[in-house]
């Protein structure tokens, strides 16, 4: 058993061999950092290693077999039932143990690492038109070892499925450190393995004596679903199934069974996959990989009702689709606020009632490699069932549409405050006939506890999550969580169903195992856990001798001391505690690609991602434990510190957790007076880089000589802390603001009743270091009919926002407000600028700096980009871009092609109101308006982050962000072709990374206007 007596781990880590190359790290950020998953529970670790050979598996486990040390295999801790948790020794593969060996496109095969990212696999094995068949919706995180061990699925399991089914052969560490290789063999060789003293051959033993002695017990008791993740797979000995996935033959082939293994051998890598880790520990996995369809199209579905898209389900399936999914009205609602998401259902607007309100929605799937054939079988179902429907046939499309259903978890868990959608009963699965009895027995279940929530997802296999809301901070929620959970198990048994169909049982369900499969069944899970793991070390409480269900909860303690916030506004959030609490541990943020989240892509360290950032925030709020307790604020100080500020997070989160806003109020509550913490001169340096610029500017050339003295560099390094590796802008030797462009261009304006009002926002860096950007911008303006009015105020503030400057930063605020009132009483004219960092922040922090202000909330709805401006129509019903006479459409051939790198907030920015593009889209489309040739840089943050990257500390991580995507693709650019950005930090960062030059859009589009005409004219 467990050793509880004294503590084992100095000896235990003192026993390792010294070569070992793997990390281990005992210290209390690591053990809270990987105290939670996805799921509602938390409990701290003794460590964490990071293996980075697959025999280090074996070499750790050996050593914690020694000294009773339990082991907790883990990839991205994504399990949402508390399976990557424990107390113990977490082992983390997703770090080091992460690449592909081998992909064979003959045998239709791949052998991969545990800790690889299933997208990545995905990504390869596409090159030969191949896949690996289950899709769970979290593939861009979930590694292959978690897939496995979890035996997931996803959309398309009627096709493919479930993650056993795929799984070929496994080496596996076992229980005592020894290694086994399980792949097909002959039931005599099984048998002589089984004669061996090993661990091996223990488990061999267990298994064909449970093959003979159970297999009669199996075929009566056993759930009547294929689609099932819950107990171990003692079917697959036999191998017997009480159904089949209703697409399997048809797409695998006659001669291919369910579940796909001979009656007259034994593979015990099916069983191992579904264990959770308590059989043994995944080093290396070979899969059977699947052919991609040629041609896919959906075919939406829309009901008043679930109950009734439920009952539909059996009849669509007579279709032969390849996917059912079912996206509740209320997911969609939610979707909306959420800018990554929000942008992505506007397909479904044609199915919203007049009343705004969206429906319940059945996503229906046909595949084939005949080009007509899906679209025929979207338009006969549409007859058929005969409701209002929506056919996607465009794949950009029905990426948008799997793209919301596959983050649907998140989004569900996107409400504010302690009432949340719980994931306790989440993946029940019944057999599909059952499907609508099920949904409406189980609302009554949730209308007596007084509760409700929204049921989505698998409906083809009868797979539906579900989330009750419940605030598990209460001792009545977590009793009303423990008798749904209770009532739910109780009418699952009663219609052959299974607690869980994808998900696996972790510490929410394996309770309950024993009274769904009966005591004979569930005594053969013990003999086999037995067999495999007789101290009981691998993942202990998971499936036999489990945990309850309503213990170990992360919600359930104390949240401590709210952090007074007197300066942003998070009252949409229930307070700044709520803000964190918003994160629920899926840990999207580890995907690898994307705007979220950039530190975490350049390091691949937990502490640098959203969650990690969120999880130690949390902690010291909520020092409950001794643990916890020696979390400090310094410790948060240091994750925060990668942390860019991008946005990211609130963009593309699914749950809107906007980590940037949180930053920005940790920092001003942490540099507090008397807080002991004093900022450094650097950061006012930045900070008021607005008002040192304007001083400088004044003795230009002495000023310069000390942003660019060679001389000075490793001064500015030491004594700073600025990067010598950084090219420090030059300030320019005339100001955008002295230019005489300004008065002619007014003067002509002027008295013109045609021309527009605008107010033109002057940020330091156009000021400053880019005045010809400003001067561009102004001239485009007027050629557009506008009489434009300048701000005196330089600046929006958001240089001290970002350094936790907040009450400075809200008094020029406050004088931006002002002086924006003077020039505009009536609160009418478009507020214009041409750097993102500047103009968002009057959409963003303006109004959580001024909550509930009629004035602000009227300042961000009219605030633009110079780009989202012009190409909007003006008063004479046009784009106000095309009023200009004198665009040059025939610009010259080597300006034609553009490359255009998109700045963070304009990335992170919601759909508009009013239908236009908005961010990095409102600027392709005015390039293209202009006589450009646009691609997109499909990059995420380009690792500046305004002061981020000049900093010395952060150099190298700012250089990494910028290899992930940015730099490797503006150095494959066209050589005869233009790079543009919007953001001054962007352009600095392109030319450093790169060598390469890029241009503000804003010059672009000035050279494509002849401006001689114009005033010729």
């Amino acid at each position: 058993m467990l050793n509880t007596s004294s503590n084992p781990i100095p000896d235990l880590i003192a026993s390792l061999d010294k070569s070992l190359k793997g990390e281990i790290r005992t210290d209390p950020v690591s053990r809270v950092l990987y105290s939670t998953d996805a799921s509602i529970y938390q409990v701290e670790p003794h460590g964490v290693f990071f293996p980075r050979h697959a025999e280090e598996i074996s070499l750790f486990v050996e050593a914690a077999h020694k000294f009773d040390v339990a082991i907790i295999p883990r990839g991205s801790g994504s399990s949402l039932a508390g399976q990557a948790i424990g107390p113990g020794f977490i082992i983390d593969c997703s770090r080091y143990l992460n690449q592909i060996v081998e992909i064979n496109p003959e045998n239709l095969s791949a052998i991969i690492e545990p800790g690889l990212v299933l997208s990545e696999l995905n990504r390869a094995a596409s090159e030969h038109q191949l896949k690996f068949g289950p899709d769970p919706a979290s593939e861009e995180r979930a590694t292959l070892g978690g897939v496995i061990a979890n035996n997931a699925t996803g959309a398309h399991s009627i096709i493919h499925g479930m993650a056993a089914d795929h799984v070929l052969s496994l080496d596996v560490t076992l229980s005592d450190g020894s290694g086994a290789h399980f792949s097909e063999i002959e039931l005599g060789q099984a048998q002589g393995l089984a004669r061996t003293s090993s661990r091996e051959g223990e488990i061999y033993r267990s298994a064909l004596s449970i093959r003979e002695h159970y297999h009669q017990e199996i075929i009566s008791s056993w759930p009547k679903t294929w689609r099932r993740a819950s107990g171990y797979n003692l079917n697959y000995l036999i191998p017997w199934s009480p159904s089949i996935p209703p697409q399997w033959m048809e797409n695998t082939g006659a001669d291919h069974g369910y579940p796909p293994l001979n009656p007259g051998s034994i593979n015990l890598a099916p069983v191992i996959a579904g264990s959770e880790g308590t059989l043994g520990i995944i080093r290396q996995a070979m899969v059977r990989l699947v052919h991609k369809p040629g041609f896919s199209s959906l075919v939406l579905l829309a009901f008043e009702d679930l109950v009734s898209a439920c009952d539909q389900v059996p009849n669509l399936l007579d279709l032969k689709p390849s996917a059912i999914e079912l996206i509740p009205s209320n997911m969609l609602k939610l979707a909306r606020n959420i800018p990554a998401y929000a942008k992505q259902i506007t397909i479904m607007n044609d199915l919203v009632s007049p009343d705004n309100e969206f429906p319940n929605l059945l996503v229906v799937e046909f595949s084939s490699d005949s080009p007509g054939a899906p679209r025929h079988l979207c338009e006969k179902v549409a007859a058929l069932i005969q409701m209002p429907y929506l056919i996607a046939e465009e794949q950009a499309l029905q990426d948008q549409i799997w793209n919301v259903r596959k983050v649907g978890l998140g989004i569900l868990m996107s409400i504010p405050g302690d009432l949340k959608p719980i994931p306790f009963v989440e993946d029940i699965s019944v057999p599909v006939a059952q499907l609508g009895r099920f949904v409406a027995e189980f609302q009554k279940i949730m209308q007596h506890y007084d509760t409700r929530g929204d049921f989505y997802a698998h409906a083809s296999a009868g797979c539906l999550h579900i989330r009750p809301l419940i605030n598990l901070k209460q001792p009545e929620g977590v009793q009303n969580m423990r008798a749904v959970g209770a009532a739910a198990i109780e009418l699952i048994s009663s219609l052959g169903g299974t607690p869980s169909g994808e998900h696996g049982d972790g510490i929410a369900r394996s309770e309950w195992l024993e009274g769904v499969f009966g005591s004979s069944i569930f005594q053969a899970f013990q003999e086999l856990k037995c067999a495999a793991d007789p101290k009981g070390l691998l993942n202990p409480g998971k499936i036999v001798d489990p945990l309850r269900m309503d213990e170990n909860l992360r919600y359930g303690r104390g949240t401590g001391d709210e952090i007074e916030t007197s300066m942003l506004d998070f009252s949409g959030q229930a307070g700044f505690a709520g803000a964190i609490d918003m994160c629920n541990g899926a840990g999207v943020c580890r995907k690898s690609d994307g705007l979220m989240c950039p530190s975490f892509q350049a390091t691949r360290e937990e502490t640098h991602s959203t969650r990690g950032r969120a999880n130690l925030l949390r902690a010291l709020l909520d020092q409950s434990t001794e643990i916890r307790k020696s979390i400090s604020e310094e410790d948060v100080y240091l994750a925060l510190d990668l942390c860019l500020a991008c946005k990211g997070c609130k963009s593309e989160c699914p749950s809107a957790v906007d980590m940037a806003k949180i930053k920005y109020e940790f920092l001003d509550h942490y540099y507090q007076p008397g807080s002991g913490h004093r900022h450094p001169l650097r950061d006012n340096l930045f900070a008021y880089i607005g008002e040192l610029s304007q001083i400088g500017s004044f003795v230009r050339p002495a000023a310069n000589f000390l942003l660019r003295s060679e001389r000075l560099m490793k001064i500015r390094e030491s004594w700073l802390g600025i990067s010598g590796n950084r090219t420090m802008p030059l300030l320019k030797d005339k100001r955008f603001l002295t230019s005489q462009v300004h008065s002619n261009s007014a003067q002509s304006a002027a008295g013109d009743s045609t021309y527009e009002n605008v107010i033109f926002l002057v940020d330091p860096f156009t000021e400053y270091y880019q005045p010809h950007v400003g001067t561009a911008a102004w001239k485009l303006l007027v050629s557009a009919g506008c009489h434009i009015k300048l701000l005196p105020v330089s600046g929006a503030g958001r240089t001290k926002i970002s350094k936790g400057f907040l009450k400075p930063a809200k008094d020029q605020a406050k004088k931006l407000i002002s002086s924006v009132n003077q020039l505009d009483p009536t609160g009418e004219m478009p507020i214009i600028g041409v750097e993102p960092s500047e103009i968002y922040t009057l959409k963003d922090e303006y109004p959580d700096f001024f909550p509930g202000e009629r004035v602000v909330k009227s300042m961000a709805a009219r605030a633009y980009m110079i780009d989202e401006f012009l190409i909007r129509h003006g008063a004479g019903g046009q784009a106000r871009v095309l009023r200009i006479d004198n665009i040059i459409t025939n610009n010259s051939k080597d300006h034609r092609k553009v490359y255009l790198h998109g700045h963070c907030y304009q990335k992170s920015q919601p759909p508009a109101d009013d239908g236009y593009p908005l961010g990095v889209q409102a600027t392709k489309l005015l390039l293209e308006m202009v006589g450009y040739r646009v691609e997109l840089i499909d990059a995420g943050c380009c690792g500046m982050a305004g002061a981020f990257g000049y900093e010395a500390e952060h150099y190298d991580v700012s250089m990494a962000i910028g290899e992930l995507a940015l730099f490797p693709q503006v150095r494959n650019a066209d050589a005869d072709s233009r790079i543009a950005a919007s953001g001054f930090s962007c352009l600095s960062q392109i030319k450093d990374g790169t060598g390469r030059s890029a241009s503000h859009f804003v010059s672009l589009v000035d050279e494509c206007i002849d401006h001689e005409g114009e005033r010729a004219k």
